[in-house]
Formats: C-alpha cells, structure tokens, sequence
C-alpha cells in the first residue's frame, strides 16, 4: 500500500497541472459545415463556401482565425491624507455649605483637560506592461456584426508550462490586415499563468496561508 502511495505522488509531481481560467467562453471553435448544394444541376451556389474577390481576407465567420496584438500598458497611482486634532478643558471651583452660614473646603477646586489627536497617511500605486501576439479564433458573430474571439497559447520549455489566453469582442471596422490591437478588443480579458516546479516555489503553501490568514500578528 505505501509503495502505491509513493508511485502516485511521484506520478502526480511529475505532471503540471493547468492553471485554471477566467476567460468567459470557449477557447476555440469549429466552422459550422455548409449544407448540402441541391442537386438541381449548377455548378454554382450563393453562400456555399463562398470567398468574396473584392474584399480583403479577414476573420468573418466562426472559425476564422485573426491576430491579436497585445500592446497593455497600464499605471495607476493613489495617495491619501486624513488627520484630525481634538482638545477640551473644565475648570470649576466649589465650596460645600453645611448650615448656619458655615462652608468647609473652601477654596477647593476641580480641573481637568483632554486631548485626541489623530493622523493618517497612505499611498499605493502599480504597473502593468504586457506585449505579445497570438492568434484567436472567432467563437461568436454577434447580431451587430462584432465578432466574439477567443484563444490560448501553451509555451512548454524544460519542466514548466506558460499558458497565454485571451478573449474579447472585436470591432470588425479595427481589423486591418487581420489583425488588432488589444487596446481596440472590448471586454478584454488576458492571462499570463505558468505551472511546474519553478512556479510552485514562488507560492506560499497552503499550511502557511492557514496560518497567515488566523494569527493576530
């Protein structure tokens, strides 16, 4: 039994799991298959395979492939500022009457002062720069015209994996040459994601995430 155990994490270890995505369709498609021609004896049919002459090449129907050019270049930065000043004072003298004109401790009095202050500072800022090309397939034609794209790159070098995926909506009008830029695709959404031994070792293990997420210090 310990030796089955043993052969099943070394044959687990050995594969990279694919790190999971958050694209929102498929990463690929197939061209629907054109009817049948009618058997009434043409030799040419409207709409059957059909490749205009007069209009560039470019991605039209479910299963063309287009380029996308992903030029992303982003900065944001954020500063804040809070503070705030409390202070107060009393001061009161008394004498306490007894009877018959008598007062005793007099003279005596009271005084007190507090104060709260408050100062807060915090600023945050990060960059993003990411450029490469890859080649996506249109998943959907939508009624307006606008194409629904989508597509994934594996890069596999020694022990890891790199996974390249993209997904958007593409403007036909911004093709050009079948190809568009990334800042052009609408609801864009692109992944950079690695699995293998050299990616592991920069996670924290889930033990030490246990006990990052419950200790008060």
């Amino acid at each position: 039994m310990g030796k089955l155990l043993l052969l099943g994490m070394l044959i687990l270890s050995g594969c990279a799991a694919v790190p999971p995505t958050d694209m929102h369709q498929p990463l690929t498609a197939r061209p629907v298959s054109p009817p049948s021609p009618p058997a009434d004896g043409a030799i040419y049919h409207v709409g059957i395979a059909e490749h205009p002459l007069f209009e560039d090449v470019r991605a039209r129907n479910v299963g063309d492939t287009m380029i996308i050019n992903i030029v992303e270049n982003t900065s944001a930065s954020t500063k804040s500022s809070s503070s705030a000043n409390h202070a107060g004072s009393l001061s009161e003298n008394a004498a306490i009457p007894v009877g018959f004109g008598v007062r005793l401790n007099q003279g005596a009095s009271l005084s007190g002062s507090s104060s709260n202050k408050f100062a807060g500072d915090g600023a945050s800022s990060g960059t993003n720069v990411f450029t490469g090309t890859i080649a996506v397939t249109v998943i959907e034609v939508m009624p307006n015209g606008n194409l629904m794209v989508s597509g994934e790159k594996q890069i596999a070098i020694n022990q890891g994996h790199e996974y390249i995926r993209f997904s958007g909506v593409v403007n036909p009008a911004t093709v050009v040459g079948n190809a568009v830029s990334s800042t052009q695709v609408a609801d864009a959404r692109i992944e950079y994601k690695a699995s293998g031994y050299l990616n592991e070792a920069q996670v924290m293990g889930w033990l030490q995430r246990f006990f990052l997420t419950f200790m008060p210090f």
